[in-house]
């Protein structure tokens, strides 16, 4: 369900490019993205630090896509924020004495601290590749065929990657050790 919470800015988007135009999607996702900042808000009396930093790009992005009528701007919103994912798993290597994968998961799973620092890296090439893969659609495709990649392309192959990330993982989860002495 929070992944499809966090996407709704999204598909906002889609849907309105495919009743109006980039202008009037960009806008609707600013707007949209405010919206869900704000119950967020509303709901838990915090900030979720991702839908701080996606609003603020996109309102930097899609402010600037509206500003200057140029669309190319909000096409790059994807990969800027793929990207600044990117640097943020790779940072975490680095400061502090777990991965951000391994604080996000190690509460579910535990697995050895290798597998650990691998899916951490995995995470940074899924998401430069997703940035690659973003302005390589945006550049060498038509406008409608990036918000079809960015709804349906971006997604899928999220979905695609956790699903290959849960059964790497399945290989080195340990079984729980059973209860000896209870009947």
């Amino acid at each position: 369900m929070k992944f499809l919470y966090d996407f709704f800015p999204i598909l906002l988007f889609f849907i309105a490019y495919k009743l109006y135009d980039i202008y009037v999607a960009t806008a609707v996702a600013i707007a949209s993205g405010f919206l869900q900042t704000g119950a967020f808000w509303l709901k838990h009396r915090r900030f979720e630090n991702m839908h701080l930093v996606t609003l603020a790009i996109l309102i930097l992005f899609g402010g600037a896509t509206l500003l200057f009528r140029d669309p190319l701007f909000i096409k790059w919103k994807p990969t800027v924020v793929n990207w600044l994912f990117a640097l943020v798993f790779m940072g975490s290597r680095y400061f502090g004495e777990k991965t951000l994968v391994e604080r996000m998961m190690s509460h579910a799973i535990t697995v050895p601290v290798p597998v650990w620092i691998r899916l951490n890296w995995a995470w940074v090439i899924f998401f430069t590749s997703m940035g690659l893969l973003n302005l390589y659609v945006a550049y060498t495709f038509d406008e409608e065929t990036w918000v079809n990649f960015k709804l349906f392309g971006l997604m899928g192959l999220t979905f695609v990657f956790i699903f290959g990330q849960a059964f790497y993982l399945s290989r080195y989860m340990e079984p729980e050790e059973e209860n000896k002495g209870e009947s």
